[in-house]
């Protein structure tokens, strides 16, 4: 292998394990280092992005070149008609420079191999992250593992019963709901691959997972997990022959999750993560109130205020958290706190519309491409969908670590799809 190659490689390596243990350096380790360790993956990402591009190794699609664009422009027009901050504006459009053309750095550079890599790494990891959110999840506020950033009153987030939803490694409990997200297709998935994994390790990664939907009390890793499993039955209706390695599936999941129902410790989790389900439906109108006015109805209002934006929008990084703090001294929503309505108040009608147009042209063509392996007998790039379906989409990039997940996915699941990846089969 090229050794430039072979040290792109090694950058998004380093951005993935950053992307998952950034939090735990900033919160417990370098607690003086915080702030500045807040954007440490955003020079890793710049670096890949140029080092790519001076090998001829990044597309310059479309989809690219728009954000490119957008970035440029929104960077100006957010200096003179908008916010006026420039640290906010590059803040804010370095998710479209550089961040974004990462994904396609990623399908050009990765094989098959490597996503295989980072996916048996991944589901390694749910086994000692489990162990840290149960001790966050039993432990008080105060305990050491559950310290945030610049205190020590705890970083959990109200759950239920008395209960906090715990922030694993991260800054903040998202984080947990959207590792989780990214395990359980890697999990899933070894099922029913060709590719040898530890059975033993395997059942142990799929109780943890199940273990975390109570202990994160999170709906949303609930349902995303529901959607990784309903992507997984549609692989045995349409390939029966996987229907044996199921059947080792669910007896390895039973064997570890029947008797851990019955303990005091699920009981307690479960017990929590009830509560909340039913009284966040019940405030927001049963599951039809949770699916549609906080999911659909939100994007559609998103698009709804496009014409009653400013033509040039409010800036920038106007919307993340950062530069709420930068621009009025607190963290909050200046602009929408769903991603759509963000983008469209930062960039405006235009700009906006169109950088939402490039992430739902590239979802769509991820979408057709997963289905196109999946009848190839290829499971990977399907099982991967499930989560990057709605990620990609419309998943919030104004928070890092959010940002840090959709790019990985996307990226993932295009080395799935390029040629170098199919030959590795």
């Amino acid at each position: 292998m090229d050794n430039n190659n072979l040290q792109i490689k090694q950058a998004i390596w380093a951005y993935f394990l950053l992307l998952l243990f950034e939090g735990a350096l900033r919160k417990w380790f370098l607690p003086g280092l915080a702030t500045p360790l807040l954007i440490i993956r955003d020079p890793l990402a710049l670096w890949i992005v140029v080092a790519a591009a001076r090998r001829d190794l990044l597309p310059y699609n479309g989809l690219v070149v728009t954000m490119l664009i957008v970035g440029i422009l929104g960077t100006i027009t957010a200096v003179i008609f908008g916010h006026g901050n420039l640290f906010v504006a590059i803040y804010g459009a370095r998710m479209l420079l550089f961040h974004f053309p990462m994904i396609y750095v990623m399908g050009s550079i990765l094989a098959r191999t490597d996503v295989i890599n980072i996916g048996k790494a991944t589901v390694w990891i749910t086994i000692p992250m489990t162990v840290l959110i149960t001790l966050q999840f039993y432990s008080p506020q105060s305990a050491w593992v559950n310290h945030g950033i610049g205190d020590v009153e705890g970083t959990g987030f109200s759950g239920a019963l008395n209960y906090f939803r715990p922030p694993a490694t991260f800054s903040f409990n998202n984080g947990t709901t959207l590792f989780y997200s990214f395990a359980a297709p890697f999990v899933l998935y070894f099922w029913l691959a060709k590719e040898k994994f530890n059975k033993i390790i395997l059942a142990i990664a799929t109780g943890c997972l199940l273990l975390s939907i109570p202990l994160s009390i999170s709906r949303g890793l609930f349902f995303q997990i529901a959607l990784s499993v309903m992507f997984m039955v549609f692989v045995i209706i349409r390939k029966p022959e996987y229907l044996g390695k199921l059947v080792v599936a669910i007896i390895g999941i039973c064997i570890i999750s029947i008797p851990l129902s019955q303990t005091k410790f699920f009981q307690t989790a479960t017990g929590a993560f009830t509560n909340r389900f039913e009284d966040a439906n019940k405030n927001e109108g049963g599951m039809e109130g949770v699916l549609m006015d906080r999911y659909l109805g939100g994007l559609v209002a998103a698009l709804g205020q496009a014409p009653d934006s400013p033509v040039t929008g409010y800036g920038l990084g106007m919307g993340t958290n950062v530069g709420s703090m930068l621009l009025s001294g607190q963290i909050t929503f200046l602009i929408a706190e769903g991603e759509w309505g963000r983008v469209i108040g930062e960039l405006g009608p235009f700009m906006g519309v169109a950088v939402i147009l490039v992430r739902i042209i590239l979802t769509w063509q991820l979408i057709a491409a997963s289905y196109r392996k999946l009848s190839d007998g290829d499971l990977l790039p399907w099982m991967l969908l499930s989560f990057g379906l709605l990620i990609i989409a419309q998943g919030g990039w104004s928070q890092p670590t959010s940002l840090g997940f959709c790019i990985m996915i996307a990226g993932l699941m295009l080395a799935c799809l390029n040629p170098k990846a199919a030959n590795e089969q």
